[in-house]
């Protein structure tokens, strides 16, 4: 394969194996990452991942406040790549900067595309109720995840599969894929095929997406929890306290009580509340100013007086 002089673009712990993946393969010219930001109860400045990876990897960082501006793009067209990569990077690329590279640029994104297009296509997937996924390899254009796709792989989304283990599986694709992108670009055989068909938007998520609405289906009550685990983490309310579900379960019994209401609060019978239709049991959970813990756990330690209803 062509050694290709690349620029990657990339910020969370998603991007990394593609950046590791590429630093072996490739000649990484520079890594563009966003500015440190605070994190912790100290709100210390932290690196991104990608920002720690590349520093311990010696290649050189840029964090741009925002990309577009005439002085950084003119920086970027005299590193000369022949290649952009970008994955989950987080700031929108101007045309000029697209077209800088001869190779063009190329995204690697968590669906399969035209499906979700935007900023959280696994956490929308998983809410959804999908049962498949993936990785999209495109050519970028000016738009939002609208460029001509390359390479696709699909993965399975089990009934009680976590947004955690789909990110990553999709992770480690991701590289898998975008190596695979590459060596076909290099032979001359990539193929482009526009996007045509169903798409959707997946928006950024927001903490407030994740208030449990009791009167849904189970089902869907249990994707939302699922498709948040592990952010923001879908939450309710009892006694006007914030109390977060990390992990669900569908009973298949029917509910026949008001949707909220807690029928069951026990540690061997479990912590059984009632949705729309059936009875749900919470299995992990997170009580204000606690860490998480199952429910047996937590019931062990804190009784519920029933009749009692989450809002």
């Amino acid at each position: 394969m062509k050694k290709f002089r690349v620029i990657f673009m990339g910020t969370p712990e998603f991007a990394v194996p593609c950046l590791a993946a590429l630093h072996e393969q490739c000649e990484v010219i520079g890594v563009i990452t966003q500015p440190d930001k605070p994190r912790g109860r100290g709100q210390k400045l932290m690196p991104s991942p990608v920002k720690a990876w590349a520093v311990a990897h010696d290649l050189p960082v840029y964090q741009p406040e925002k990309i577009k501006t005439e002085e950084f793009t003119a920086e970027l067209e005299a590193l000369k790549p022949d290649l952009m990569i970008v994955v989950a990077f987080g700031q929108i690329l101007s045309q000029r900067i697209l077209d800088i590279p001869p190779y063009g640029c190329i995204n690697v994104h968590a669906s399969l595309l035209p499906r979700y297009r935007g900023a959280a296509p696994m956490q929308w997937c998983v809410i959804n109720g999908e049962e498949k996924t993936g990785v999209t390899t495109m050519f970028m254009d000016a738009g939002l995840d609208t460029g001509d796709m390359l390479l696709k792989k699909e993965l399975p989304i089990g009934p009680d599969m976590t947004l955690e283990a789909v990110h990553d599986g999709l992770m480690a694709m991701g590289a898998k894929v975008l190596i695979a992108t590459l060596e076909q670009l290099s032979a001359g055989t990539l193929t482009r095929t526009p996007q045509t068909g169903a798409s959707n938007y997946a928006p950024m998520l927001t903490k407030e997406t994740g208030h449990i609405d009791w009167s849904k289906p189970a089902q869907e009550v249990h994707n939302l929890v699922r498709g948040l685990n592990s952010w923001p983490g879908a939450f309710t309310e009892l006694d006007g306290k914030k109390y977060k579900i990390w992990l669900t379960k569908k009973t298949g019994r029917r509910a026949e009580a008001v949707p909220g209401t807690i029928v069951k609060a026990d540690k061997k019978e479990g912590l059984l509340v009632a949705a729309g239709d059936e009875l749900l049991e919470i299995l992990e959970l997170q009580a204000p100013g606690k860490k998480k813990m199952r429910a047996a756990d937590y019931l062990n330690g804190h009784g519920i007086s029933l009749p009692v209803a989450f809002a």
